[in-house]
């Protein structure tokens, strides 16, 4: 049955002769085939139920290629090897009476060389160390053990940031927020510390155009912002980690940057930017309640004023720039690849000029900002309140109406 072959009486391109029924449902043509076990299927639902250990197989594979790419610093090994000691610590503690629970010293030891040669694979780790990795990552334990990271612009220091008169020169006071033992590394601080402005000073909007900037660059402003935060946010401050998907992260909820969008109101930004946070791509990271958390990021960076803001869209030019340098160096080439490029660099003279624009605007300009973007997260609220409501009182009446059915059968 699950080889059955229908003939159609008039094949075509898109009718073809020979079709073969789906192995799982035996209801829909198959249009896929596994590349483990050759089955045959016609959706994405009936390759998950196909068969678990082609599934289960097929995302340890991928978990596992992803970490032999990474190249770790000694930074990298301590982290990691800190991570893991919690997490044997915490299942030590859940079950003691279980031998071996722990990292063997031969794993430590590997993890801690300096040794640029030595490297720890899935495979160096004893057969407990492995069933304990898997399911640590397949129950997001990893993730919830990796320290929260503490937004810039929400830092003491940021309310203290100065540019000079062309936007450029960045004065940063050195306050010591925290001391940890990551002190001794740099690069364990880059992704806590405030941006640098740029580098160079910034030309005046009269030498990029000839007319009058448009209005609505405010509300492009907005849209730009509520980006560059989420995509900070689900990277945990670093974006470094992996250029061209935050890269592509961004272009995917910005409307102006990733799609040559034109919102013409706050209003409608700010709904675009939440119905990309609830669509079924991002919706496991809190849907709307995450994005209301994200409004209240974009009104924390245009209170803090212009030089703030400069600094943001500095850090977004970066990445920007990284992910696009990260294409170029990538192999091999192909069509795709040089349109991604083609739309970060679009990307990337957009934001440029909105810095130079933010650099020009008067400073009471951000704090009316901010209100209007305050008052559409309120509206937001108020939406969301007013549903939550009407799912309770349809619930009261639900079971209301199921008590007297009772009543009337009794």
């Amino acid at each position: 049955m699950a080889d059955t072959i229908v003939t159609s009486e008039n094949p075509s391109p898109l009718n073809p002769s020979n079709r073969i029924i789906c192995r799982v449902c035996q209801k829909q043509f198959s249009q896929y085939t596994c590349p483990r076990c050759n089955s045959r299927y016609c959706s994405l639902q009936c390759y998950k139920s196909h068969s678990l250990r082609c599934t289960e197989s097929f995302m340890r594979e991928n978990v596992m290629e992803e970490l032999g790419q990474m190249q770790p610093d000694d930074e990298t090994k301590h982290k990691m090897l800190d991570i893991l000691k919690r997490f044997h610590a915490e299942e030590d503690m859940d079950s003691m009476d279980e031998d071996d629970s722990g990292l063997s010293e031969e794993t430590i030891q590997k993890i801690l060389s300096g040794a640029v040669s030595v490297q720890v694979g899935f495979e160096d780790l004893s057969p407990n160390e492995k069933r304990l990795f898997q399911r640590a990552v397949a129950s997001g334990e990893l993730s919830k053990m990796i320290k929260p990271w503490d937004p810039w612009w929400l830092k003491p220091s940021a309310k203290t940031l100065s540019l000079s008169r062309e936007g450029n020169q960045l004065v940063q006071p050195l306050i010591k927020e925290e001391t940890s033992e990551d002190d001794d590394h740099p690069e364990s601080n880059q992704a806590n510390e405030i941006p640098p402005g740029p580098e160079t000073p910034l030309p005046p909007l009269s030498k990029l155009i000839s007319t009058e900037p448009s209005p609505l660059l405010t509300v492009h402003l907005v849209d730009v912002l509520y980006s560059y935060c989420f995509t900070l946010r689900i990277y945990n401050g670093d974006w470094q980690s992996d250029t061209v998907g935050s890269a592509m992260v961004l272009l995917s909820i910005s409307s102006v940057l990733g799609q040559a969008g034109q919102p013409e109101t706050v209003s409608e930004a700010v709904s675009h930017c939440l119905e990309q946070t609830c669509s079924p791509a991002y919706r496991h990271l809190g849907g709307l309640q995450f994005g209301l958390r994200l409004l209240d990021d974009v009104i924390s960076l245009l209170s803090l004023g212009r030089p703030a803001l400069v600094c943001a869209l500095c850090d977004l030019q970066r990445l920007i720039q990284a992910g696009e340098r990260e294409l170029k160096l990538g192999m091999p080439r192909n069509s795709k690849k040089a349109e991604t490029r083609g739309r970060l660099k679009h990307a990337e003279r957009k934001i440029y000029f909105i810095m130079c624009w933010v650099h020009e605007q008067p400073d009471e300009a951000w704090s009316s900002l901010a209100a209007i973007v305050k008052a559409e997260q309120s509206s937001a609220m108020d939406i969301v309140l007013a549903h939550a409501q009407r799912s309770v009182k349809m619930e009261e009446e639900s079971k209301s109406r199921g008590n007297v059915l009772i009543e009337e059968v009794q």
